[in-house]
């Protein structure tokens, strides 16, 4: 049975994956107590780059999460590099065990995406948003609607690479692979207040990337 990697993880697959078999295979047959500890090294590096398939929900205007995990914010805030307006600003915080492959929230195109550098923050604290290192992707006519919705990927205390796959012009589908973020972090989704578009999530919501809808256009 194959088991489902993140293609954006290969590097660290190698780097520590790698070393961490050899140790197994040589402790196994020279030092089998320190085994256990070369084992759980390799788990917890083929469970935090997996990547099980998802499947986005059907129906008109929904909006799904970009990431597994939290819902740690749900505020309305200013959102004036890419939408010049009030915005609903939902956060998901990704902890070590979950997914870190991100998707997008919604079908459309992507307008433009900026890197920033930063800090590197609890994910978890609002601060991080404005402070962090993040990466931005602006997605035009979502779901056919006319409007914007702005992606973040925010890098956290561990986390020390984004990974964007998604460019200037690319056509995304709703649930669609964008990037990852690895070792800990943050993602976050604006959409225009003015939009019609309604929040269905809560704080303390655990939320799966592509799947869990975090709100509809009406």
């Amino acid at each position: 049975m194959r088991i489902p990697l993140a293609k954006y993880g290969v590097r660290e697959l190698a780097l520590f994956g790698g070393p961490a078999l050899a140790g197994l295979i040589i402790s196994a047959a020279l030092a089998w107590y320190l085994a256990p500890i070369f084992a759980a090294a390799i788990l917890f590096v083929v469970a935090f780059f997996r990547d099980p398939e998802r499947r986005a929900p059907d129906g008109p205007g929904l909006v799904v999460a970009p990431a597994d995990g939290r819902v740690v914010e749900v505020t309305e805030t200013e959102e004036p590099r890419f939408l010049g307006r009030p915005a609903h600003k939902i956060g998901i915080f990704m902890s070590l065990a979950s997914v870190h492959v991100n998707r997008s929230p919604c079908a459309g195109r992507v307008e433009a995406v900026e890197h920033r550098p930063g800090r590197f923050l609890d994910a978890r604290r609002p601060e991080s948003s404005a402070e962090n290192e993040s990466n931005t992707i602006a997605i035009g006519d979502a779901e056919g609607r006319g409007t914007r919705i702005v992606v973040r990927q925010v890098a956290g205390v561990l986390a020390r690479r984004i990974v964007c796959a998604a460019a200037a012009g690319d056509r995304l589908e709703r649930g669609q692979r964008i990037g990852m973020i690895k070792f800990g972090s943050r993602a976050e989704v604006y959409v225009p207040a003015d939009s019609g578009f309604e929040v269905m999530v809560e704080l303390g919501r655990r939320v799966r990337a592509g799947e869990t809808v975090l709100g509809r256009f009406r």
